[in-house]
């Protein structure tokens, strides 16, 4: 028995589980409060693509003559060779059965239907070896054949990462969502229905907690709150993540309290432990004092923040919990043949957060009135890396996805180091804004800490549009700090956006000249266009006029954060959208640079602005000659092999010293006045990561200069830039 059971409704990702309730196990624990957890989207995804299911799943579409297109009577007519392949494919997809690459890469293993007409060309993608990228490619295709399937045949609300999405969407009246729960219940439904009967059979809580992150998965939290409310109906049931969060703020409609007694907002673990001690108390729910609380008195909403205790700091909500979650069974798929966009699905990865909210907090489309962007505060480094570990000892995975809205590049600098003073092997990625502190040096410390790969948002790729957003970053510098990243061997992926508020056709033709630009120099490996959206919580919903659009005014009495809009300009951004997402395919691809931007689109659009030459000649770049005293200096190559040698000319000894390196691919050498490398030699190692102080370059000069002249001379040396370009960073 568990006081408090956290679950995830269906669907979020199949490869990883979302974070929220590992988080709030977490700190659970630390207040010594009894839980357990459970992705219920996973476990229906299982169950659903078991042969046991499957066999159902065909049955019914013909029963119910519901077998229509071309493509689902071929699935079903190969029916058989689904039911066949359907349990190896999944065990494979868990890394459970890796010999069956080899059959899945023949031809004539898995069936095929349509998701397979467009077949990338495995051999260029992949390469002779890449077997098991091929055959999880294949087997993502096989399975999102099955998907087809039942959206056409059985379910029009399924999909592998939602449920009912369109319910979710721009619901301002909780109409539609209350009439589709009075309908019968779905075969995925009844699925997700008996397992969360077992687990709460198992579990037995007092407290059940849905945190509901996105849209697609709140039909399902609401067909399992009801579930609860009739079987069980001494369970209190409770709702937050991110959907109520930025949804739910203006919530008017009692019904919903129908399906939920409470709705907490923000940060859930105060909210959380102050309804566990709700639960386990005698006190009426007038009287006990809540934080950030929606509930239902007297029959109309209230909102119940009456609480006088303060939300716990970010050190002090303990490490993610990933107990009771089946990591063993998540299903690793690659849907396109991008290395850097399968990330998102390929493999399992922790989940933690550097910071709380966002250290920028400026950008025009963004919700920085709420506290999850507008509350910054940052986790120590050592703190960060103390629940690395721990998650690595629970896990047993060494992949890490920091998960914030952009990561600061002064404590990603700070946890690179930590990382490489306690010499872990891990492999990192991060959400970042494109900005100029994350230079040469900072991204090859940052590569060699684990570090392989960043995204970001370059947005829209205008100089006027990044200004209007105040993004902070112009074009120009989204390449340089692109180029430095993947010098250093760190893939990029940049969110684009079409569609900001007075953005006009020219400006759209000119951000895809520029983004081909991008990935034609090869500084950009994956990209996502997605058209503009406008969000009541943001600068530009707030003051709408500002930024010349007119919103269209609804009654809000369910959820509230997209808003329809009419931008002044009275373009139709919505035409340029499969122009867009075609040549981004192709350019991710290495392939279509050469086109005309026109080709991709089927309307006259006109010719763009941008120099052909622009990108490339934004990074061109000088030396920089100054020296900065409290950059920190660090050194991540190998101790050299230490060679005197003396020549006497004309009476006079001069001693030289040969310094040879070795790295892990090469090896290269320095020759200096003795004195001059011995000074090197000694101060290389105390430059090393594994030290506690990091020496600044200031100290570093100083003790030059009680030895020798002109540090400047010495540090701006042919020998020295050699080294810089070895590992000698200056950060």
């Amino acid at each position: 028995m568990k006081d408090i059971l956290l679950i995830t409704p269906p669907f979020t990702q199949l490869n990883t589980p979302y974070p929220a309730t590992a988080y709030l196990k977490g700190f659970l624990n630390t207040r010594g409060m009894s839980s357990s957890q459970m992705d219920l989207g996973i476990d229906v995804i299982l169950e659903l693509f078991s042969k046991k299911a499957c066999k159902m799943l065909f049955d019914s579409a013909f029963q119910n003559d519901a077998i229509v297109s071309e493509n689902a009577r071929r699935i079903y007519a190969l029916r058989t060779e689904y039911l066949k392949c359907i349990e190896p494919v999944i065990q494979f997809l868990q890394g459970k059965n890796p010999t069956l690459a080899r059959q899945i890469c023949y031809l004539n293993y898995l069936p095929r239907a349509s998701r397979f007409n467009n077949l990338d060309d495995l051999s260029w993608a992949f390469g002779s070896m890449g077997m098991q990228d091929q055959a999880k490619h294949l087997a993502t295709l096989f399975l999102e054949d099955l998907s087809d399937f039942i959206i056409e045949c059985i379910d029009e609300n399924f999909g592998f990462s939602r449920y009912a999405e369109r319910l979710g969407l721009s619901a301002h009246s909780f109409d539609e969502i209350y009439e589709a729960l009075q309908d019968d219940l779905s075969i995925i439904d009844d699925i997700s229905l008996q397992i969360l009967e077992a687990r709460v059979e198992e579990v037995q809580p007092k407290l059940v907690c849905f945190s509901v992150p996105f849209p697609g998965n709140l039909f399902s939290a609401f067909r399992c709150a009801q579930f609860i409310k009739s079987e069980y109906p001494e369970i209190k049931v409770a709702m937050g993540g991110g959907f109520p969060n930025t949804e739910l703020r203006d919530l008017k409609d009692a019904r919903v309290f129908e399906f939920f007694d409470f709705i907490t907002l923000d940060d859930g673990e105060l909210p959380i432990e102050l309804l566990h001690e709700f639960v386990n108390s005698n006190a009426s729910l007038e009287t006990f004092e809540l934080k950030r609380t929606l509930v239902l008195e007297s029959g109309a909403v209230c909102y119940k923040n009456n609480s006088t205790r303060t939300d716990y700091k970010q050190n002090e909500l303990g490490t993610p919990d990933y107990s009771d979650l089946p990591l063993e069974d998540y299903i690793s798929v690659i849907e396109i043949a991008n290395p850097m966009h399968s990330l998102w699905s390929d493999g399992r990865w922790n989940k933690l957060t550097m910071a709380h909210g966002c250290y920028w907090g400026k950008c025009t489309f963004c919700d920085i009135s709420l506290d999850y962007i507008k509350i910054y505060e940052p986790v120590t480094a050592r703190l960060l890396v103390d629940r690395m570990e721990a998650l690595i000892a629970q896990t047993g995975e060494s992949g890490f996805h920091f998960v914030d809205e952009a990561a600061p590049p002064s404590l990603m600098k700070a946890l690179a180091l930590e990382i490489l003073k306690r010499e872990l092997t891990v492999t990192w990625w991060a959400n970042i804004r494109f900005e100029k502190n994350f230079t040469r040096d900072l991204c090859v410390l940052l590569q060699a800490s684990g570090c392989i790969a960043v995204s970001g948002g370059l947005e829209v790729a205008s100089d006027r549009l990044l200004q209007l957003i105040d993004k902070g970053v112009t074009v120009a510098q989204v390449a340089q700090v692109t180029r430095n990243f993947t010098e250093s061997n760190i893939m990029v992926h940049s969110y684009l956006m079409y569609g900001y508020p007075t953005q006009t056709v020219q400006e759209t033709v000119d951000s895809l000249e520029m983004v081909r630009q991008l990935f034609e120099a090869g500084i950009i490996q994956s990209g996502f266009w997605h058209q503009f959206a406008l969000t009541a919580h943001s600068p530009i919903g707030l003051n709408p006029s500002d930024y010349g659009v007119i919103p269209q005014v609804n009654p809000i009495t369910f959820a509230n954060n997209d808003v329809v809009f009419t931008d002044k300009t009275g373009i139709d951004h919505s035409k340029f959208s499969q122009g867009l997402k075609s040549s981004l395919f192709n350019y991710m691809h290495g392939l279509g640079f050469e086109f005309a931007l026109q080709d991709w689109f089927d309307f006259k659009i006109p010719k763009t602005t941008i120099a052909p030459d622009f990108i490339n000649a934004s990074l061109e770049t000088e030396l920089n000659f100054t020296i900065k005293s409290n950059a920190k200096v660090v050194w991540l190559g190998t101790r050299p092999l230490v060679e005197v040698s003396s020549k006497t000319k004309r009476g006079q000894t001069r001693e030289t010293v040969k310094l040879t390196f070795q790295d892990k691919t090469d090896g290269f050498q320095l020759s200096l006045e003795n004195a001059h490398g011995k000074w090197l030699t000694d101060w290389l190692e105390q430059l090393e990561p594994v030290h506690d102080k990091v020496s600044t370059l200031g100290v570093i000069k100083t003790d030059f200069e009680t030895h020798f002249e002109d540090f400047e001379l010495f540090w701006f040396s042919k020998p020295l830039q050699l080294l810089k370009t070895k590992g000698l960073l200056v950060l």
